[in-house]
């Protein structure tokens, strides 16, 4: 990683995630490698590749944000290799607000991009936040 920092790091994974909670798919997959790996705990489940992933971003910008009733950062922990996100996320589905707890941990990759992101989070959450391309998700 040569020169990469922690500064660096921090940067870059608030900058993902404010572009995932203003929905800018174009701007959220410019933070990415091409071939970025998600994988979901304790599922035990992953998703690999930019088209994949790209699927996965649309549908979540469409279908997952509109459910979205509020969102509290927990907590952040920073290293030059990654930034752990924990979060309070409340969803509104049919009229009935429920909140999950959800740590994110963003990978560094190459080149000033993520590699990737571990997601922590309940089987009903992941199965929310993927919509159609959880059918999609494969062993890890």
């Amino acid at each position: 990683m040569g020169d990469w920092s922690v500064a660096q790091m921090a940067e870059l994974g608030a900058r993902h995630a404010r572009l995932e909670a203003e929905g800018d798919l174009e701007g959220l997959l410019a933070t990415l490698v091409d071939d970025p790996v998600y994988e979901f705990h304790p599922l035990g489940r992953k998703m690999v590749g930019g088209e994949l992933v790209k699927q996965f971003y649309t549908q979540f910008v469409e279908r997952f944000l509109p459910l979205r009733h509020s969102y509290g950062l927990v907590g952040e922990w920073v290293n030059e290799t990654a930034v752990a996100q924990e979060y309070d996320v409340s969803l509104q589905i049919e009229g009935i607000v429920e909140t999950h707890r959800v740590l994110g941990i963003l990978q560094y990759g190459e080149a000033g991009l993520l590699g990737g992101e571990r997601v922590y989070a309940s089987e009903r959450f992941i199965r929310l936040m993927t919509g159609p391309v959880f059918e999609a998700l494969t062993p890890l």
